[in-house]
């Protein structure tokens, strides 16, 4: 019993330290190395007011009411009634 004691003692596994992780690639992804996010598209921040087209709220419950009378689908219908409800309400309308 005593003999096996002495093969683990004089073993080296003892003897090696974790190094610490300061070398290789930054990992996370799997082992994909970790890139900046960011997007490719060259213009992106190029926007300007020509190209934003903000909807308003009356084209907004307009297009609610001709997607809820065009549609089967009870998601969408139920959907777009909730949506003419909030605008209803908020304008004291309901």
């Amino acid at each position: 019993m005593y003999s096996n004691l002495t093969t683990f003692s004089s073993s080296n596994l003892s003897k090696i330290k974790p190094s610490l992780r300061t070398k290789g690639n930054i990992t996370g992804n799997f082992g994909k190395t970790k890139v900046k996010a960011g997007s490719t598209l060259s213009d992106l921040g190029m926007t300007t007011k020509e190209n934003i087209k903000v909807t308003t709220q009356s084209e907004y419950i307009n297009r609610m009411y001709e997607a809820m009378e065009s549609t089967h689908d009870p998601k969408l219908k139920s959907f777009c009634y909730h949506e003419i409800k909030m605008y209803l309400i908020k304008t004291n309308q309901w």
